[in-house]
């Protein structure tokens, strides 16, 4: 079983600390590593790929630093976020060159499952110039699979790929998990890592925010005090009606711009979204706009920090 484990790793440039402190295992099976833009995922997935060194703590691949250790390159495999450098190539030249890099007995004979594995044969002799992004996503997917790795790392995967080849490359994933390798993908979309990942590792600021199970982590999210602003056919009335709920914790009747809004703060989300067309329902308000105010994932994941 092969692992990735980071032991209090840090990583600093000058004064700008980019990873904190960074406790994690990584085993067989998708895990997603969730966080906003700019949190330190990129650099995550660089020292885990053995790209770049920890400037504190250390990164094991089944026991060995994989800082400076080439022969930990047979069991990684890498999909980077940024772009394919060798354009000029064709996609199955550009997978070759990765299959000739890594000394396999049969280049050719590697190269052309990784393609088939990826769905890019038909495309497999066209420059890569002429890709669009999602087939460029695909190319240095074929490319990192080439030598069969153990461990595949991804770094922002679905980032401008089609509703289709996304799908596919949900569905690859997952069948790499399922097969017993460790599959590891970064995202700062929640709906992304929901759909296949079990396991979530969430990082906010270089901070390592929360680790486990993926319904453990969305009830996190789920139960932490939310705001609402809410507009309806009676918002006094209906201000008070919502004091009475359990999972509101405050109400305020506000009038920003000559019109009245109610401003309410949840303790949990579910339970509120529940209750509230019962309510208004009940005391024959009609709601006329419900707005979260505070939903984006930044805001999600500060909370996870304090928490």
């Amino acid at each position: 079983m092969t692992q990735l484990v980071l032991d209090n790793v840090s990583r600093w440039y000058g004064n700008v600390v980019a990873v904190n402190d960074v406790s994690m295992t990584i085993g067989p099976g998708v895990t997603g590593l969730l966080g906003p833009n700019g949190a330190g995922k990129s650099t995550l997935i660089a020292m885990m790929a053995g790209f770049l060194a920890p400037s504190a703590g250390e990164v094991t691949l089944g026991g060995a630093q994989v800082w400076r250790n080439v022969g930990a390159y047979r069991e990684l495999g890498l999909v980077p976020e940024r772009e394919v450098s060798f354009a000029y190539l064709t996609g199955r030249q550009f997978v070759q060159a990765s299959a000739e890099l890594h000394k396999l007995g049969d280049p050719r004979g590697a190269t052309q499952h990784a393609l088939e594995e990826v769905d890019l044969v038909d495309a497999a002799d066209r420059a890569i110039s002429t890709y669009s992004k999602g087939m460029r996503q695909r190319a240095k997917l074929a490319g990192a699979l080439v030598h069969d790795p153990g461990v595949l790392l991804l770094d922002e995967p679905f980032n401008g790929v089609d509703p289709r080849q996304r799908m596919h490359l949900m569905a690859l994933l997952t069948r790499m998990g399922e097969e017993g390798r460790t599959v590891l993908f970064s995202s700062h979309i929640l709906e992304e890592v929901e759909q296949i990942a079990r396991h979530v590792e969430v990082v906010v600021s270089g901070r390592h925010a929360a680790s486990g199970d993926f319904g453990a982590i969305r009830r996190l999210m789920t139960d932490r005090p939310t705001h609402y602003t809410v507009r309806s056919s009676d918002d006094r009335r209906l201000a008070a009606a919502l004091m009475g709920q359990r999972s509101v914790r405050g109400v305020s009747l506000q009038s920003p711009t000559g019109t009245s809004e109610v401003h309410v703060e949840v303790t949990d989300m579910g339970d509120f979204t529940r209750a509230l067309p019962t309510l208004a329902r009940d005391a024959g308000i009609t709601v006329r706009e419900l707005t979260p105010t505070d939903e984006s994932l930044e805001s999600v994941f500060t909370y996870l920090v304090q928490s």
